[in-house]
């Protein structure tokens, strides 16, 4: 019986060891700067095109992020950049991922309906 009892605190104090542990993991990652924490962190952005319009019509992202424009109109629409990027046509119902790599702004039209703008800004 006397072992038993022993065998208890042992694991108490594994347990208050691991508690420790893990409490000074957590303070360290959030003691850590951001960039060393969020750096990898890769963000999809989604941009409907709807009614003819994008919306939102200016998106700024990061470098790594993708944004996905999903045409909800029931017709085709492009997402056109000159010389950026171009989807060539999207389809009603479909949608277009980009991967947004260099920093700076992208103004974009659909080219099928030419009064249909939006800003990609990449910071």
């Amino acid at each position: 019986m006397p072992r038993r009892a022993e065998s208890t605190r042992e694991a108490a104090g594994v347990g208050i060891f691991a508690l420790g542990a893990s409490w000074l993991l957590g303070a360290a990652l959030l003691a850590a700067p951001a960039g060393l924490v969020a750096a990898d962190r890769v963000r999809t952005h989604e941009i409907a095109i709807q009614g003819l319009l994008f919306v939102p019509e200016t998106l700024t992202v990061r470098p790594g992020d993708v944004v996905v424009w999903i045409n909800k109109d029931p017709f085709p629409h492009t997402v056109t950049a000159a010389g950026a990027f171009d989807s060539g046509s999207i389809a009603a119902g479909k949608s277009w991922r980009f991967t947004a790599k260099k920093a700076g702004t992208y103004p974009y039209l659909c080219t099928l309906h030419t009064t249909m703008k939006g800003t990609l800004r990449v910071e």
